[in-house]
């Protein structure tokens, strides 16, 4: 993404990470002057390396009185618990502050813009936006807080992002066409300081819609279902409400498995329950949110459906990677507490459930309702100190050196013991540096274990 609206101007840059690095790049190959800093010096180093075309310098030394804006990292404290000392600076000379969204509007805005945010879901639910629309349009680029910096997308007709409530505080100007926001609790209020400023911050995906935009809200919880409600009364733009529990009036809800879209004069059904990417209650709000958006951009729904059947989920949060002999495989490896591991431990039945590696404070305490479902448990990893007394003889466990011979065993009793549903998972309820880089490395490694059967 060239910005060749900046060149010739002054731009600083605060926090080197991969948005921070994003945004310089495009902002010199736009013609601008760029002066960069970050509090991390091996982050400093590391940019340095990589774009030494860019200056680097601490922040008391720059123009400032020269400067057209201040580009700052989503992760940079703006008001709580106070503010950053570069925004203090940044404010006593005037200079707007803003996040890389807001760059790619002003290089962009004649774009088609939708914007997905709330607690939980929103990468799924922009991932299957964007599957859902690429379907049918070439010219669609999917990231923002879900992998990908906007400012890495090419040009494109529209561009669908996922905005946490950090760069939703940096949006100016911004307006998304279609804007969703999805569920609240409690999160970052190390950051937003009260729940309010959260919901007020999460609630900027709404600024500046106009009546033939779109707010697409669910209303599975009591904060968002008072927003829907407040939005409708208001009257700025349509108003569109999801649920993935429970039927709403012009709107998109899940129950049963069945996906119903009452917006028009008659409602229109489909079932979601041989998806195996979208399965559990979880992933209900996520597809009624997804087909939503895609109904409001112009798609049909036979094309919406079509695509969600090719979804292939994303990888490593209940990853379906197939059947063998009667036996289902997921990857859950994302799961890194117990909070993560139950939407997995609710979602299936008959479980060979494969956990460990360094436990998390409270441990697997809360998942023992669902023990009941588990046939056998293979604790890998630091956990094997501690498990094994929370399983007790409630659920048939074993440690193991190993996630390879944790699979072989699993896949061994699964095979042997043909329960209806098996299925083989790895939610491990733990962080995973006891024996991997991270857990898309540990994700990867039962990934491959699977491909080799």
């Amino acid at each position: 993404m060239k910005l060749t609206f900046a060149a010739q101007h002054h731009y600083g840059i605060f926090g080197l990470g991969k948005s921070g690095v994003s945004t310089a790049r495009a902002l010199v190959e736009g013609g601008a002057s760029v002066v960069a800093w970050d509090d991390k010096p091996e982050h400093v180093t590391a940019f340095q390396k990589e774009l030494p075309a860019c200056r680097t310098a601490l922040p008391e030394t720059w123009d400032w009185k020269e400067m057209k804006a201040l580009v700052l990292s989503p992760g940079v404290p703006l008001t709580h618990p106070k503010p950053h000392p570069i925004v203090t600076r940044a404010k006593s000379y005037h200079v707007p502050i803003f996040g890389d969204i807001e760059l790619l509007y002003q290089a962009r805005p004649q774009a088609r813009y939708i914007a997905i945010t709330g607690t939980n879901g929103k990468s799924t639910t922009t991932s299957l936006i964007g599957h859902i629309l690429a379907s049918v349009e070439r010219e669609v680029e999917v990231g923002g807080n879900l992998g990908r910096p906007v400012l890495d997308f090419k040009p494109a007709k529209t561009y669908v992002i996922e905005a946490s409530s950090y760069q939703l505080d940096l949006v100016r100007s911004t307006r998304f066409n279609i804007a969703l926001l999805l569920n609240f609790s409690p999160d970052h209020l190390d950051r937003h300081g009260t729940m309010a400023e959260y919901i007020a911050a999460k609630c900027h995906v709404f600024d500046r819609q106009l009546p033939e935009d779109t707010a697409i809200i669910g209303v599975d919880e009591p904060i968002s279902e008072a927003i829907c409600r407040e939005r409708i009364a208001r009257g700025a733009q349509r108003v569109i409400p999801i649920s993935g529990s429970r039927p709403v009036q012009r709107g998109v809800y899940v129950e049963n498995g069945i996906l119903h879209n009452s917006l028009g004069a008659q409602e229109i059904t489909s079932s979601l329950k041989e998806i195996k990417s979208l399965q559990g209650d979880h992933n209900a709000q996520n597809a009624a949110a997804a087909y939503a958006a895609a109904f409001v951009h112009g798609l049909s729904h036979e094309v919406i459906m079509a695509a969600m059947q090719t979804f292939p989920g994303l990888a490593h949060r209940m990853q379906w990677l197939g059947a063998r002999r009667g036996v289902q495989y997921v990857n859950d490896s994302k799961a890194t507490n117990a909070n993560a591991t139950e939407k997995a431990l609710m979602t299936y039945d008959n479980i060979y459930w494969i956990l460990g590696g360094i436990p998390k404070e409270g441990g697997i305490t809360s998942l023992t309702k669902y023990f009941p479902k588990i046939r056998h448990a293979y604790i890998i990893g630091e956990a094997i100190s501690s498990f094994p007394q929370v399983f007790e003889e409630q659920v048939l466990h074993a440690n193991y050196p190993s996630l390879t011979r944790a699979f072989d065993e699993a896949r061994a009793d699964a095979e042997r013991e043909k329960y209806p549903g098996a299925v083989v998972l790895l939610s491990p309820a733990c962080a995973s540096f006891d024996q991997f880089k991270n857990f898309e490395e540990r994700g990867q490694a039962f990934v491959q274990l699977f491909k080799q059967i």
